[in-house]
Protein backbone atom coordinates (compact mmCIF):
# COMPACT_ATOMS: atom_id res chain seq x y z
CA UNK A 1 0.00 0.00 0.00
CA UNK A 2 1.36 3.64 -1.04
CA UNK A 3 0.51 6.46 1.28
CA UNK A 4 0.86 10.48 0.95
CA UNK A 5 -0.71 12.89 2.46
CA UNK A 6 -2.30 10.76 4.38
CA UNK A 7 -4.24 8.45 2.04
CA UNK A 8 -3.40 4.54 0.97
CA UNK A 9 -3.14 4.40 -2.34
CA UNK A 10 -4.24 0.46 -2.97
CA UNK A 11 -1.38 -1.41 -5.47
CA UNK A 12 -2.47 -4.73 -5.21
CA UNK A 13 -5.43 -6.85 -5.73
CA UNK A 14 -5.34 -7.85 -1.96
CA UNK A 15 -5.14 -3.83 -1.08
CA UNK A 16 -8.51 -3.48 -3.71
CA UNK A 17 -10.69 -6.13 -2.82
CA UNK A 18 -11.25 -5.48 0.82
CA UNK A 19 -14.38 -7.39 1.34
CA UNK A 20 -15.65 -4.03 3.77
CA UNK A 21 -14.58 -1.48 0.74
CA UNK A 22 -15.34 -3.52 -2.60
CA UNK A 23 -19.05 -4.28 -3.94
CA UNK A 24 -19.86 -6.51 -6.87
CA UNK A 25 -21.95 -5.80 -9.50
CA UNK A 26 -23.64 -7.98 -11.67
CA UNK A 27 -24.54 -6.75 -15.08
CA UNK A 28 -27.63 -7.43 -16.75
CA UNK A 29 -27.37 -11.41 -16.48
CA UNK A 30 -31.37 -11.56 -17.55
CA UNK A 31 -32.71 -14.23 -19.24
CA UNK A 32 -33.47 -11.93 -22.58
CA UNK A 33 -30.15 -10.95 -22.80
CA UNK A 34 -28.09 -14.12 -22.30
CA UNK A 35 -30.41 -15.38 -25.27
CA UNK A 36 -28.21 -13.15 -27.30
CA UNK A 37 -25.00 -14.19 -26.49
CA UNK A 38 -22.99 -17.12 -27.33
CA UNK A 39 -22.11 -19.52 -24.49
CA UNK A 40 -24.11 -18.00 -21.97
CA UNK A 41 -23.80 -21.26 -20.23
CA UNK A 42 -20.03 -21.03 -19.29
CA UNK A 43 -20.83 -16.92 -18.27
CA UNK A 44 -23.62 -18.07 -16.18
CA UNK A 45 -21.61 -20.33 -14.23
CA UNK A 46 -18.41 -17.78 -14.33
CA UNK A 47 -20.25 -15.70 -12.28
CA UNK A 48 -22.07 -17.91 -10.35
CA UNK A 49 -18.78 -19.01 -8.99
CA UNK A 50 -17.92 -14.89 -8.46
CA UNK A 51 -21.44 -14.40 -7.05
CA UNK A 52 -20.44 -17.55 -4.25
CA UNK A 53 -17.03 -16.50 -3.29
CA UNK A 54 -18.59 -12.33 -2.74
CA UNK A 55 -21.32 -13.90 -0.65
CA UNK A 56 -18.83 -16.18 1.34
CA UNK A 57 -16.90 -13.21 2.04
CA UNK A 58 -19.45 -10.72 2.90
CA UNK A 59 -18.74 -8.64 -0.07
CA UNK A 60 -21.55 -6.22 -0.68
CA UNK A 61 -23.82 -6.85 -3.97
CA UNK A 62 -25.84 -5.12 -6.10
CA UNK A 63 -27.69 -6.48 -9.67
CA UNK A 64 -28.37 -4.66 -12.13
CA UNK A 65 -31.24 -4.83 -15.27
CA UNK A 66 -31.81 -3.31 -18.40
CA UNK A 67 -35.59 -2.16 -18.66
CA UNK A 68 -37.43 -1.06 -21.87
CA UNK A 69 -40.12 1.57 -21.30
CA UNK A 70 -43.16 1.25 -22.76
CA UNK A 71 -43.28 2.62 -26.82
CA UNK A 72 -45.79 5.43 -25.20
CA UNK A 73 -42.90 6.69 -22.87
CA UNK A 74 -40.05 6.05 -25.24
CA UNK A 75 -38.14 9.10 -26.16
CA UNK A 76 -36.27 9.99 -29.20
CA UNK A 77 -32.98 8.34 -27.92
CA UNK A 78 -34.63 5.34 -26.40
CA UNK A 79 -36.09 4.99 -29.65
CA UNK A 80 -32.78 5.93 -31.28
CA UNK A 81 -30.84 3.23 -29.43
CA UNK A 82 -33.89 0.52 -29.98
CA UNK A 83 -33.68 0.87 -33.92
CA UNK A 84 -29.79 0.71 -33.49
CA UNK A 85 -29.96 -2.38 -31.61
CA UNK A 86 -32.99 -4.16 -33.40
CA UNK A 87 -31.66 -3.66 -36.62
CA UNK A 88 -34.87 -1.04 -38.21
CA UNK A 89 -34.75 1.77 -39.74
CA UNK A 90 -38.38 2.64 -38.73
CA UNK A 91 -39.75 3.88 -35.34
CA UNK A 92 -43.23 2.21 -35.92
CA UNK A 93 -41.26 -1.41 -35.77
CA UNK A 94 -39.31 -1.01 -32.58
CA UNK A 95 -40.40 -3.68 -30.09
CA UNK A 96 -39.79 -2.87 -26.46
CA UNK A 97 -37.52 -6.38 -25.57
CA UNK A 98 -37.50 -5.87 -21.80
CA UNK A 99 -40.39 -4.44 -20.23
CA UNK A 100 -40.80 -4.59 -16.41
CA UNK A 101 -42.91 -8.18 -16.24
CA UNK A 102 -41.75 -9.87 -18.96
CA UNK A 103 -39.90 -13.25 -19.07
CA UNK A 104 -36.88 -11.67 -20.76
CA UNK A 105 -36.51 -8.75 -18.03
CA UNK A 106 -35.86 -11.27 -15.09
CA UNK A 107 -32.36 -12.43 -13.97
CA UNK A 108 -31.32 -15.79 -14.60
CA UNK A 109 -32.42 -17.90 -11.55
CA UNK A 110 -29.24 -19.39 -11.33
CA UNK A 111 -28.03 -16.26 -10.16
CA UNK A 112 -31.17 -15.62 -7.96
CA UNK A 113 -30.22 -12.42 -5.40
CA UNK A 114 -31.25 -12.98 -2.22
CA UNK A 115 -32.68 -10.32 0.16
CA UNK A 116 -29.86 -8.81 1.36
CA UNK A 117 -28.65 -8.21 -1.94
CA UNK A 118 -30.00 -4.98 -3.96
CA UNK A 119 -31.82 -5.07 -7.53
CA UNK A 120 -31.81 -2.17 -9.49
CA UNK A 121 -33.40 -0.82 -13.04
CA UNK A 122 -32.02 0.95 -15.30
CA UNK A 123 -31.86 2.57 -19.27
CA UNK A 124 -28.74 3.59 -19.40
CA UNK A 125 -25.87 1.52 -20.24
CA UNK A 126 -23.66 2.83 -17.28
CA UNK A 127 -24.45 1.13 -14.05
CA UNK A 128 -24.10 4.46 -12.38
CA UNK A 129 -26.12 6.81 -14.24
CA UNK A 130 -30.05 7.68 -13.19
CA UNK A 131 -30.03 4.77 -10.42
CA UNK A 132 -29.26 4.63 -6.52
CA UNK A 133 -26.05 2.54 -6.81
CA UNK A 134 -23.76 5.66 -6.59
CA UNK A 135 -25.51 6.67 -3.94
CA UNK A 136 -25.49 3.11 -2.23
CA UNK A 137 -21.94 2.67 -2.83
CA UNK A 138 -20.79 6.01 -1.77
CA UNK A 139 -23.23 5.57 1.48
CA UNK A 140 -21.13 2.44 2.08
CA UNK A 141 -17.96 3.87 2.15
CA UNK A 142 -17.12 1.65 -1.26
CA UNK A 143 -13.68 2.44 -2.96
CA UNK A 144 -13.90 -0.41 -5.91
CA UNK A 145 -16.25 -2.32 -7.96
CA UNK A 146 -16.44 -5.83 -9.27
CA UNK A 147 -18.11 -6.01 -12.30
CA UNK A 148 -19.23 -9.28 -13.93
CA UNK A 149 -21.79 -10.03 -16.53
CA UNK A 150 -22.94 -9.25 -20.26
CA UNK A 151 -22.11 -7.23 -22.64
CA UNK A 152 -18.65 -6.37 -21.86
CA UNK A 153 -18.70 -4.09 -25.34
CA UNK A 154 -22.11 -2.25 -24.33
CA UNK A 155 -22.21 -1.87 -20.70
CA UNK A 156 -19.16 -3.13 -18.66
CA UNK A 157 -16.89 -0.58 -20.28
CA UNK A 158 -19.00 2.48 -19.63
CA UNK A 159 -19.96 1.38 -16.11
CA UNK A 160 -15.92 0.80 -15.58
CA UNK A 161 -15.15 4.15 -17.01
CA UNK A 162 -18.28 5.94 -14.84
CA UNK A 163 -17.02 4.27 -11.85
CA UNK A 164 -12.95 5.96 -12.63
CA UNK A 165 -14.85 9.25 -12.78
CA UNK A 166 -16.64 8.76 -9.29
CA UNK A 167 -13.24 7.51 -7.83
CA UNK A 168 -13.70 3.67 -7.36
CA UNK A 169 -11.31 1.35 -8.79
CA UNK A 170 -13.27 -0.72 -11.21
CA UNK A 171 -11.97 -4.54 -10.85
CA UNK A 172 -13.32 -6.47 -14.38
CA UNK A 173 -13.64 -10.11 -13.57
CA UNK A 174 -12.55 -10.76 -17.30
CA UNK A 175 -13.64 -13.87 -17.86
CA UNK A 176 -17.05 -13.34 -15.84
CA UNK A 177 -17.88 -11.20 -18.27
CA UNK A 178 -19.65 -11.95 -21.82
CA UNK A 179 -19.95 -10.44 -24.94
CA UNK A 180 -22.30 -10.15 -28.09
CA UNK A 181 -19.41 -9.25 -30.43
CA UNK A 182 -16.23 -11.14 -29.56
CA UNK A 183 -13.95 -8.63 -31.48
CA UNK A 184 -15.80 -5.59 -29.91
CA UNK A 185 -15.44 -6.92 -26.38
CA UNK A 186 -11.74 -7.23 -27.22
CA UNK A 187 -11.71 -3.84 -28.08
CA UNK A 188 -13.31 -2.52 -25.10
CA UNK A 189 -10.90 -4.67 -23.09
CA UNK A 190 -7.26 -2.68 -25.06
CA UNK A 191 -8.94 0.67 -24.17
CA UNK A 192 -9.36 0.40 -20.68
CA UNK A 193 -5.86 -1.22 -20.39
CA UNK A 194 -4.47 1.61 -22.19
CA UNK A 195 -6.36 3.91 -19.81
CA UNK A 196 -4.92 2.33 -16.62
CA UNK A 197 -8.07 2.66 -14.61
CA UNK A 198 -9.17 -0.40 -14.59
CA UNK A 199 -8.03 -3.69 -12.46
CA UNK A 200 -8.42 -6.86 -14.46
CA UNK A 201 -8.39 -9.79 -12.94
CA UNK A 202 -9.90 -13.84 -13.80
CA UNK A 203 -12.04 -15.94 -11.31
CA UNK A 204 -9.72 -18.02 -10.01
CA UNK A 205 -7.93 -15.07 -9.03
CA UNK A 206 -10.55 -13.21 -7.85
CA UNK A 207 -11.81 -15.86 -5.64
CA UNK A 208 -8.53 -16.71 -4.17
CA UNK A 209 -7.87 -13.19 -3.37
CA UNK A 210 -11.14 -12.80 -1.52
CA UNK A 211 -10.85 -16.03 0.38
CA UNK A 212 -7.48 -14.61 1.33
CA UNK A 213 -8.33 -11.39 2.45
CA UNK A 214 -11.35 -12.12 4.58
CA UNK A 215 -9.77 -15.39 6.07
Amino acid sequence: MKTIFGLDIPQTLDEICSPQRMALVVYDMQIGILKQIKNPEAVVAKVARVLDAARAAGVRIFFMRHMSLPRELMGAFCYRMAMAWQRTDDPEQVSPWFLRDSPGFQITPELAPRPSEAIFDKLTMSALEGTPLAIALRDCGITSMALVGVAMEIGIEPTARHAADLGIVPVIVDDACGSGHAEAAQRSVESLKFAGDAVFTDVETFCRTLQRTCG
